[in-house]
């Protein structure tokens, strides 16, 4: 079900507490996370304008995002993701590991 790719993306964690996961994700051109899913809501974040490359078990999507687009999705999500651009990309991803933190910080209203 995954990309069958040998160039995995570099993650850098950035913060990991009782409320938040903060990591940095690095990929090189067709490089890819490895099929996961995520156990809480999550956002992420572009650092670099590219496009995302998502297979879901099912399908492939192409995702265009823009520098600092953000977008966030619920727990539960399985996928994995690949750099699609011909460039290297950039995102950061925050995941919320109690439902409050999300509403203390107005993410997903």
């Amino acid at each position: 079900m995954a990309f069958e790719c040998t160039i995995p993306a570099q993650p850098t964690p950035q913060q990991d507490d009782a409320n938040l996961r903060i990591t940095r994700w690095d990929f090189e051109p067709g490089a890819v996370t490895g099929w996961h899913e995520h156990g809480w809501p999550y956002l992420i974040t572009m650092l670099v304008a590219g496009t995302l490359r998502v297979h879901n078990g099912a399908e492939v999507t192409e995702v265009p995002l823009a520098a600092g687009q953000t977008y966030v999705r619920p727990a539960g999500i399985r996928h994995d993701v690949m750099n699609g651009s011909p460039h290297k990309i950039a995102f950061v991803e925050t995941e919320f590991k109690r439902p409050e933190a999300m509403a203390v910080l107005g993410v997903g209203e």
